[in-house]
Formats: C-alpha cells, sequence, structure tokens
C-alpha cells in the first residue's frame, strides 16, 4: 500500500468512526490546561486529574502560582511521578508567564518553549488545543502508533522527525483532531504491550498487522 494511500485510508476511518476526540486532561482555561500538561509528562491523565481540582483551588492563576512556596506546591502534586522537578516546572514557569507574558499562555510555539518544563510536545499540545494551531503533539502513543501503522517509516527515529512526517501528510485542519486520535488509539487500542488488533478498525492498512499476517 502507497503511503499516500495508508494515510488517506487511516483518515478516513477516523474520521467516520471517532468524529469527537479531545483531551482527557480537566481544565477550564490555558492556563489550567497548560499546568496539567506539564505535570502529564510521563504520568497518567487519570492521576493528573485527581490531583488538579485541589490544586487550582488554591492556585486558580498563574500569578497565585507565581507567588507560591515550592513546600505547598510539591504537597499538592506529591503523587505525580517526578513531583520534585515539576514543583520548580511549574512554579518557573507561572513566574515567566507573569513577567514575560503578563499573565497570558502564548499562542507561539516557539514563545510556548521559552517556558520552564514546556518542550516541543507540550507546547504543541497548548497550541493545538487552545489556539487551533495546525501542529499534532507527539507522546509515547503517538509515536508508536505512527510506527506501527506506517505512518512514520524507520527513518522517523525521534519525536519531532514523527510529528513532521505527520503534519507533512496531514491536511492542516485535521491535525489538531489527528493528535488525539492517535493519542486514543494508542492509549485503549494499539497498546504497547499486547495491541488489540482484533478490535482495530484500521488493522486493515497497518503495516505491523500486515506483516503479522506473514509471519
Amino acid at each position: 500500500m502507497k503511503n499516500s494511500e495508508r494515510y488517506s485510508k487511516i483518515i478516513n476511518w477516523f474520521q467516520k468512526n471517532m468524529t469527537f476526540a479531545q483531551s482527557e486532561l480537566h481544565y477550564k482555561n490555558p492556563y489550567e490546561l497548560l499546568v496539567a500538561v506539564i505535570l502529564s509528562a510521563q504520568c497518567t491523565d487519570i492521576r493528573v486529574n485527581m490531583v488538579t481540582p485541589g490544586f487550582f483551588k488554591k492556585y486558580p492563576t498563574s500569578k497565585l502560582l507565581a507567588k507560591a512556596n515550592s513546600e505547598d506546591v510539591f504537597q499538592l502534586i506529591r503523587s505525580i511521578s517526578y513531583p520534585n522537578s515539576k514543583t520548580r516546572h511549574i512554579t518557573a514557569m507561572a513566574q515567566m508567564l507573569e513577567n514575560d507574558f503578563g499573565g497570558t499562555v502564548p499562542e507561539n510555539v516557539n514563545d510556548l518553549q521559552k517556558l520552564p518544563g514546556v518542550g516541543i510536545k507540550t507546547a504543541n499540545v497548548v497550541a493545538s488545543i487552545v489556539y487551533g494551531k495546525p501542529v499534532i503533539a507527539v507522546d509515547t502513543h503517538v509515536f508508536r502508533v505512527a510506527h506501527r501503522t506506517g505512518l512514520a517509516d524507520e527513518l522517523d527515529k525521534t519525536p519531532e522527525k514523527v510529528g513532521k512526517r505527520l503534519e507533512k501528510n496531514i491536511p492542516e485542519k485535521l491535525r489538531a483532531i489527528s493528535h488525539h486520535w492517535l493519542i486514543l488509539h494508542g492509549r485503549y487500542v494499539c497498546t504497547a504491550r499486547s495491541p488489540h488488533c482484533c478490535d482495530c478498525g484500521i488493522s486493515k492498512y497497518c503495516k505491523y498487522f500486515e506483516n503479522s499476517l506473514k509471519k
């Protein structure tokens, strides 16, 4: 199957079968999403969603978080992975957000990456969800699904290269939702250890499934 055909068929399937796809992180505004995404690094959305209600009750704005005591922040997020570094990241992020951006979460990906704790993945998540930017954030789920299906190839060895490959082949208007399609597919169907190929709607277009039939 040609690469262009694989993309077309997989995108068409998702458009028909996953018309509503969005982040599973709970948030009410750009600031809350930014904090939640930073906290979600190497941690489940479920765990983050358990922590953020109490956190945002105490720190509902970046202005309050910027003035927060590090120990107080740590105690609120201690059940999340890497709480020490994430405490430093989110407090420093809030301080820069207030000092350099007037408390407004920037929409430019490059500006977002200036914030402590914000890499390209986090920046793309926020930019695509909040501002509808035509970028695709590549986390472990997207990286895995892209390689297994054949949407990415063996030369795409980094998340950045996978992201560029996906953005090159997915229409701009579909990039934001494609991020969620691939994440949710990887989280619940194309799982890391035992992919549920028999229950997968795109298996007929998937290189991994195709190769498994030849064994």
